[in-house]
């Protein structure tokens, strides 16, 4: 069976790779600006970067039995067994720290005293670069004892240090050892006890991170002055704050879970110049980790941010407006607004569009609207769209489809839907008439043009090349299911029903109808997709939807992109923060129109 993970963090520092066999972290990520994306902390193949260990009566003893549970929804908290020992355990990263906590709570369950050393140890081993590719950061790792406040040091220099982090033990008796060889530095956090019978303690150890050696133990110290309880109160009440209570057990445990692994999977703060970033996702399990895609962060991630904290959503679109402005369209981009990946896609573009126009109608806040990178981000939206428009119809090309492949046919049927609802929106914020009529205009092309027949039965094709061919297709990154969802049609419309019996038939190649978990896939993933999931909640099969998110495997419980059809288990994209968010906002959504939300 492959590992589980549970995955936690904050906005500074992510951990993807807690074991839920071991409660070993195996690794600990941050945003770096100057790196353009992900550094993730490797621990060595036969030692992970960190791992609790007890030993009792000098001997052993791995933990055993382990349980698992969340503090609202998002903080790991396990129980197990060492000896006679029973082992709690809470991995902690504190909203608005630069690191996050290990804290162990040891009880002796014997009737007779025992002696034990129990802390944390662990191996560094590399240091990598993620984006697309993961490629190993060449410099030289340390460790060493700071001289003025006697924690363990950690940093990667080249030349200069890139990058450092340090632990800090609540107890001033741990005695820290570590040695550098080839496997890489392996260290030991070590405290001891004499437990008598029912005797409880506790083994703190804060871990900040900066950009030296001062900054990474001040931000351990910071933590270990607030304290256990104060950082985890305001955790949790930071969390309670947003979390959304539903009636359903299973579905609260999902959607709050899967709408904290959005937020801080999804959006970061970068270590070195302490910005807020958007990316897909900020675990390297994810396939195409720490870039950004208009359309993942803005018509997946923001709709549940939104949902939950404004406040982080206006700023998200500050970014999408500032770093990312003058590439916005463009496939995909490094965080600091450079072109990863070139290619047009018209979802892309109209996607800012889209975000903005939510966050003015749930917040009624028009301030964006003033300011100039915003006005000047629309300008460009609006010029780089005409360029894609038919000579003589108003329709728009595209050379990429949502799911980042080559078009069939130039002019997607969705993606103009998204013109037509971009235009909308922006006639409203902005009182331009001619842009009301253009979007009138693309409106009545799409049902003149993209309207086919089968059999006496009218459904809208997937693309058009306005030279008489088409095709029936489907993707749940940007599906026909959508089209009442953007307002363009209802959803008792008679062509939009034709449209998704099509699609949703046994006859459609990659329908999945009539497998255990029913919902559309792709050739980019050819399973049935977590997305598919949203897109079937938001045009109105809550039941089958539902169903599904109660009974899939996923990512253990975390959106992936697309799932088994017989066992509902991961089969594509692990880690799929973006994902998670657009199926929490479905979830949402669907739930609060039948009344299922409290």
């Amino acid at each position: 069976m492959d590992t589980r993970y549970l995955p936690t963090g904050n906005e500074m520092i992510s951990i993807p790779k807690l074991n839920e066999d071991t409660a070993s972290i195996e690794d600990v990520t941050f945003l770096h600006m100057g790196y353009k994306g992900l550094v993730e902390l490797r621990g060595e193949m036969d030692m992970p970067l960190m791992e609790p260990f007890v030993e009792q009566d000098g001997h052993p003893f791995p933990l055993s039995g382990l349980k698992w549970d969340r503090l609202q929804f998002w903080v790991p908290r396990f129980s197990g067994q060492a000896g006679h020992i029973r082992v709690e355990g809470t991995i902690l990263a504190p909203i608005g720290e630069r690191g996050f906590l290990y804290r162990m709570e040891l009880t002796n369950t014997d009737s007779v005293p025992h002696s034990i050393m129990c802390g944390l140890r662990g191996c560094w081993n590399s240091a990598w670069h993620c984006v697309n590719e993961d490629k190993q950061i060449e410099g030289t790792m340390h460790c060493f004892e700071s001289p003025w406040n006697g924690s363990l040091i950690f940093d990667m220099r080249c030349g200069v240090p890139l990058f450092c982090f340090a632990p800090m033990p609540e107890d001033s008796s741990c005695v820290s050892t570590w040695e550098q060889s080839e496997a890489g530095i392996c260290y030991r956090l070590a405290h001891s006890y004499m437990l008598e019978p029912q005797q409880r303690q506790i083994v703190t150890v804060y871990w900040g991170f900066g950009m030296e050696e001062v900054s990474a133990a001040t931000s351990a110290k910071e933590m270990l002055r607030q304290g256990y309880q104060h950082e985890e109160a305001q955790t949790l009440l930071w969390l309670r704050e947003r979390t959304l209570w539903l009636k359903d057990d299973e579905l609260r445990q999902f959607y709050n879970t899967n709408l904290f692994f959005c937020m801080f999977f999804s959006t970061g703060t970068t270590l070195d110049t302490e910005e807020l970033v958007l990316v897909t996702s900020r675990s390297p399990r994810y396939y195409v980790s720490a870039a950004y895609w208009d359309r993942d962060s803005l018509l997946w991630a923001f709709p549940a941010i939104l949902d939950a904290d404004r406040d982080l959503a206006k700023n998200m679109l500050e970014y999408v407006f500032g770093r990312q402005r003058r590439n916005i369209g463009i496939h995909s981009r490094f965080i600091d607004g450079t072109v990863l990946e070139p290619g047009f896609e018209l979802d892309e573009l109209m996607a800012p569009v889209l975000a903005l126009g939510r966050y003015v109608e749930i917040t009624g806040d028009y301030s964006l609207l003033n300011e100039r990178e915003v006005s000047r981000g629309l300008d460009e939206i609006l010029q780089k769209l005409e360029k894609r428009r038919h000579p003589h119809i108003a329709l728009y090309s595209t050379f990429l489809q949502p799911t980042d492949d080559e078009i069939v046919h130039p002019y997607l049927t969705y993606g103009n839907v998204l013109v037509w609802k971009g235009l909308t929106i922006l006639a409203g914020l902005l009182g331009r008439e001619k842009l009301a009529q253009r979007a009138e205009q693309v409106k009545k092309a799409i049902w003149d043009n993209c309207v086919m027949e089968q059999n006496g039965k009218p459904y809208f094709a997937w693309s058009i090349d306005l030279n008489g061919r088409h095709d029936v297709y489907d993707e749940p990154p940007g599906s026909l299911q959508l089209l009442p969802y953007w307002g363009f049609c209802a959803a008792e419309d008679q062509v939009y029903r034709n449209t998704v019996d099509m699609i949703r038939s046994p006859d459609y190649r990659y329908s999945f109808a009539g497998k255990p978990f029913g919902e559309i896939g792709c050739p980019h993933a050819p399973h049935p997709w977590l997305l598919s999931v949203a897109n079937s909640l938001l045009c109105g099969r809550v039941e089958h939807s539902t169903e599904i998110l109660k009974k899939a495997v996923m990512d253990n419980g975390i959106a992936c992109e697309s799932i088994d059809e017989a066992t509902g288990e991961c089969t594509t994209g692990e880690a799929f923060a973006t994902c998670a968010g657009f199926v929490c906002h479905a979830l949402r959504t669907s739930l609060e129109v039948d009344g299922n939300a409290e």
